[in-house]
């Protein structure tokens, strides 16, 4: 496992589906989420033969609940992936399509400085940050 976190870190491009029992996958992710930005950002697929789970990688955090402090791109981009599964199971492309606006917009959002969530020290919380992705869909 410890080899498997310094290569996570050194070569991370060699990854792309890690298989694991929940506890090191716990660490793993933790670490991973870091590497692109924080838990807030780490959309999470959890994919069967027949049903899915998609959600941020993150837990919860009361401690900020109603003050418009957290990073909706996890949950943004987790949609994305459910989209995405579910034009593959029901055979719809519309919905890959779907799933590209949501992921082509929160990559041009944060290329041109449009989003900029609080957990990076910056000005907009999670409504704005949403607005923001919601307008640039459009």
């Amino acid at each position: 496992m410890i080899q498997t976190a310094l290569d996570l870190i050194r070569k991370r491009w060699d990854f792309d589906v890690l298989v694991m029992e929940n506890m090191f996958g716990d660490i793993l992710s933790d670490l991973a989420g870091g590497l692109v930005g924080g838990m807030g950002t780490s959309a999470c697929a959890e994919i069967g033969d027949h049903t899915g789970l998609f959600q941020p990688a993150h837990s919860s955090a009361p401690d900020i609940m109603g003050q418009n402090k957290s990073n909706p791109m996890a949950a943004s981009l987790s949609g994305g992936l459910m989209l995405d599964d579910l034009s593959e199971k029901l055979e719809r492309p519309k919905l890959a399509g779907a799933a590209g606006l949501i992921k082509s917009a929160v990559y041009k959002g944060f290329e041109e400085n449009l989003l900029r969530p609080m957990k990076f020290g910056s000005d907009m919380g999670t409504k704005e940050v949403t607005r923001q992705v919601i307008d640039l869909i459009h």
